[in-house]
């Protein structure tokens, strides 16, 4: 469906655009309602209509009528390792050559609708991590929409897991650390675990994210989460025989996530709840402490009823990542992976010659639409687990996952389509980033 879009002479090189004849949706409120939103492309944030019109009298530049769809923030991958044939944990023979072919990534992402992501390393030798996490960190700082989807900064899943629920993570490079946070330092680099100072003198903060380790592998757990959690860095629990008691010790110690919930860890058990326990917990006079928690709604690596079971538990923790490999976007056929080989069939991929889930190859609005179709949820209810709610696990809820004024200008415009069964597929028509248009679906 095109928009109806009204221009008028730019001042200054700015460009405020205003959004009408939309649905827009607030996944912080779960509000859907006709309201417009004015942008800026200067600032790359959303305006206050308000302020802009009846403070100060300014108009739009230009005017864009989405025709009743719905305008909803950016989506956000929290999960992903590789997309369109380049997979992050692979160093090329050029090391010069990774960040060229990532920036060509970011740009071919943003068309899925993901607008920012977390750039995940699976288990690798030492010398990955160092020549990988250089170019993963937050890269959104230039605030330059033509880069297309932005890092928030890396993942690390891995290598300090249970060799016992290692998926397909090489055994060979699984770590324990006896000694606590300084073996992850060394194993990651100091220089990426760590904030930073600029040249300029201002704090940037650490390449890395978020990181996914087996609680049992820890030594000096609730130290070595400490020390993550105070430089920013999100501890998440997965690849685990973690019991319950030592999930909720991990927890206690500042653990924020499970890592894709069921997979990859002991199963639930009437006398042993394990980690999925966690959910139940009763929120003290203090607050909620229970963890967010990833799914992967791909219809393989989870039966739609556990994502049900598992969103009932604890609908505003529920963040839906893809775990997709560098395998979106190609056909299907034999490829090779970390000295192994992975089968692509349609969106299941396999280890070769196993029945080995091999992580995915489905978008994140793919997702989106499964997940709304089998919990009954409403369709705020499904962006807000692709937007406010990965954005508050990070601590990135002023600036993105909102509608928000303040908030950055990155925005997907949804269609929602629906059969006569009535299922439902959302579709992604427009993305803007930073306050500029950078995709428009064909017709």
């Amino acid at each position: 469906m095109p928009s109806a879009v009204s221009s008028m002479p730019a001042a200054g090189g700015e460009v405020i655009t205003k959004f009408t004849n939309c649905l827009l949706l607030d996944p912080n409120t779960l509000t859907l309602t006709s309201s417009d939103l004015w942008v800026s492309s200067l600032t790359g944030r959303i305006l206050s209509s308000q302020v802009l019109f009846y403070g100060i009298h300014r108009v739009p530049d230009q005017i864009v009528d989405l025709g009743g769809r719905i305008l909803a923030p950016g989506l956000i991958d929290v999960q992903l390792n590789g997309a369109f044939g380049f997979n992050f944990s692979h160093i090329p023979e050029n090391p010069s050559e990774y960040g060229k072919t990532l920036r060509q990534v970011n740009k071919r992402l943003v068309e899925t609708g993901v607008t920012s992501y977390v750039p995940t390393l699976t288990s690798s030798p030492q010398e990955v991590y160092k020549n990988a996490l250089p170019f993963l960190g937050p890269s959104g700082a230039e605030r330059i929409s033509e880069d297309g989807a932005e890092s928030l900064g890396a993942h690390v899943e891995g290598p300090f897991i249970s060799p016992s629920k290692n998926g397909i993570h090489p055994v060979s490079v699984l770590k324990t650390a006896p000694n606590g946070y300084r073996d992850l330092e060394d194993m990651y680099g100091a220089e990426n675990i760590n904030p930073a100072i600029s040249p300029n003198g201002t704090a940037l903060p650490p390449k890395i994210r978020k990181l996914t380790a087996a609680p049992e592998v820890l030594s000096n757990l609730e130290e070595t989460i400490s020390k993550l959690t105070s430089r920013g860095i999100v501890y998440s629990i997965g690849h685990t025989e973690a019991t319950y008691e030592l999930a909720t010790t991990a927890i206690s110690s500042g653990a924020t996530m499970i890592t894709h919930l069921f997979n990859a860890m002991a199963p639930l058990h009437h006398r042993n709840p394990g980690v999925f326990g966690t959910l139940g917990t009763p929120p003290s006079p203090a607050g909620d402490s229970r963890p967010f928690f990833g799914l992967i709604a791909d219809s393989i690596h989870l039966h739609p009823t556990t994502i049900k079971i598992a969103y009932s538990t604890h609908p505003t923790g529920c963040i839906l990542v893809t775990d997709a490999m560098h395998l979106v976007g190609l056909p299907n056929g034999c490829y090779s992976w970390s000295g192994d080989r992975i089968v692509k069939n349609g969106s299941k991929l396999t280890l070769e010659g196993t029945d080995k889930i091999a992580g995915s190859s489905i978008t994140l609005i793919e997702c989106v639409s499964n997940f709304l179709n089998w919990t009954g949820c409403s369709v705020q209810e499904a962006v807000r687990a692709v937007t406010w709610t990965p954005a508050r696990m990070l601590g990135l809820e002023g600036a993105k996952g909102g509608v928000r004024e303040g908030g950055d200008a990155d925005l997907v415009v949804i269609d929602l389509l629906e059969d006569e069964g009535g299922k439902k597929d959302l579709k992604i028509d427009q993305v803007w980033k930073f306050g500029k248009k950078v995709w428009v679906r064909a017709e």
